[in-house]
């Protein structure tokens, strides 16, 4: 059986479905962070993966995006929905809001972020609007009928970790336009985007980022404190935008028409 919506859990977000099947699924770029899992969710055939590792191995900057994004594609998944948390960038973001980002800067470097880095034909995929409008909407009605507040739209700066930002950086990041920061939305948000897969966050503020007015340093003990007080709320929002994600096919999946790959999707 295919699984047409993967899920990808952040940090604190280990296991999300009650009754699952592991799938072992090899891929060109080694092994996902884990066994993907299926189940069903909101109604739905789905597969989730924790981003980080079921025990949470993996730092952002080490995570196996490429075969995590593969090995979905590689089960059937056509849609893609994440979860995160994220640090405000602005004092009007208060922890525990939920974002629906719709634009990222991207400050990470020396990861693996592309599929089309061999020999052969050139791959150009437009990247304007790196989220999925379709899975934009459920999401942003899902949340805005949730426990918890919500926020449509925001750009997520994805810096590198595993360090947080310097206030100097965190108020550059700001003035950049950014609205919330993260460690692992790139290259993943790119990376779904080249195996054609539509692609949706959910992102979840855990704390006032340091360059924030009254924000104070961040820490892991704090954010992962907050994300699991809210994480059963946040899953019930992740439910009902995956119900509501639509069925037939959309142009984030065509990006790839009429461009001659020089590897083979599964």
């Amino acid at each position: 059986m295919s699984a047409p919506i993967g899920i990808i859990g952040g940090s604190g977000m280990y296991e999300l479905l009650t009754e699952t099947e592991p799938v072992v699924v090899d891929t060109p770029y080694g092994p996902p962070s884990q066994a993907p899992a299926r189940g069903v969710l909101g109604g739905r055939e789905v597969v989730f993966l924790p981003r980080h590792g079921a025990d949470h191995r993996f730092a952002p900057h080490r995570i196996p995006y490429r075969a995590n994004l593969w090995a979905l594609r590689a089960l059937g998944v056509r849609q893609v929905v994440t979860s995160c948390a994220v640090g405000g960038l602005v004092p009007e973001l208060a922890a525990g809001t939920v974002v629906v980002p719709d634009q990222v800067i991207d400050r990470t470097w020396d990861r693996a972020h592309t599929y089309y880095d061999a020999e052969g034909p050139v791959v150009h995929v437009p990247f304007a609007e790196p989220y999925c409008p379709r899975g934009r909407a459920a999401a942003v009605a899902a949340a805005q009928a949730g426990p918890l507040p919500a926020v449509d739209g925001g750009t997520m700066v994805v810096i590198q970790g595993p360090r947080f930002s310097s206030r100097a950086e965190s108020r550059r990041n700001a003035r950049d336009g950014g609205t919330v920061v993260n460690m692992t939305a790139m290259p993943e948000t790119a990376l779904a985007r080249e195996l054609a897969l539509c692609c949706t966050t959910l992102a979840l503020v855990t704390d006032a980022d340091a360059g924030v007015e009254g924000g104070e340093h961040v820490t892991q003990e704090a954010v992962l404190e907050l994300f699991a007080a809210n994480v059963s709320k946040l899953s019930g929002i992740l439910e009902a935008t995956v119900a509501a994600l639509p069925e037939d096919e959309c142009s984030c999946q065509q990006v790839l028409d009429g461009q001659k790959l020089p590897l083979t999707l599964p």
